[in-house]
């Protein structure tokens, strides 16, 4: 079976880009990284790469000023790499509509919460965990799910939960939630890579 061609776009640290590539060596998915690309120059996944000589692109505001530009670049990148995956791994910018129809249900999220709660414009990152704190809520978690036009409400892929504790601040659920993204986000590229998964409708079935 050929390899699967990813994309990761990144913003950070890149936690769950490293988990992908770990995986890959060992070959738990049968995926190749033709590309990781980051809209913030000192991303430190883009090191990770590096690291790994996998190919890198920065498309950011600095050398794109306009969003259109941006997204043209994006896609540029995308198709040199003959991409056939697209993984959002902490990526920080919303992906242009016209990216989203030429890769339909070919784009994934992982997102700090249990979608549809704490999701949506505006939840990303540590702001996730502040609401999941200070609603009082005993259980979050993580998201695999594919990406549409409607913000964290594409197909749901795969989620899991973890318990919220009385004594648990933003900074024990960010590391308890990121432990099992870095568990839920392989599994779903790798089932993608393997074909068992198929959407239907708005619904994800796991052959």
């Amino acid at each position: 079976m050929s390899k699967l061609k990813i994309a990761v776009l990144i913003s950070g640290n890149g936690s769950n880009l490293q988990t992908i590539i770990d995986k890959i060596e060992e070959g738990y998915i049968n995926a190749e990284i033709s590309v990781v690309v980051s809209n913030k120059e000192n991303a430190y996944g883009l090191t990770r790469a590096c690291e790994r000589k996998i190919k890198t692109e920065i498309v950011d505001k600095k050398t794109y000023p306009m969003k259109k530009d941006r997204n043209k670049k994006l896609m540029q990148v995308l198709g040199e790499a003959n991409v056939e995956l697209v993984v959002l791994a902490g990526f920080l910018e919303i992906i242009a509509d016209e990216i989203i129809e030429k890769y339909e249900n070919k784009i994934i999220n992982i997102h700090p919460s249990i979608i549809p709660s704490f999701s949506g414009k505006g939840y990303y990152g540590e702001k996730v965990h502040r609401k999941v704190i200070k609603s009082g809520v005993k259980v979050t978690g993580a998201t695999v799910h594919f990406v549409n036009k409607e913000t964290d409400g594409g197909p749901i892929i795969m989620q899991k939960a973890i318990s919220v504790n009385f004594d648990d601040d933003t900074r024990s659920i960010q590391k308890k939630v990121l432990n099992i993204e870095h568990e839920i986000l392989p599994l779903a590229v790798k089932l993608i890579s393997e074909g068992k998964i198929e959407v239907v409708g708005n619904r994800v079935k796991v052959k």
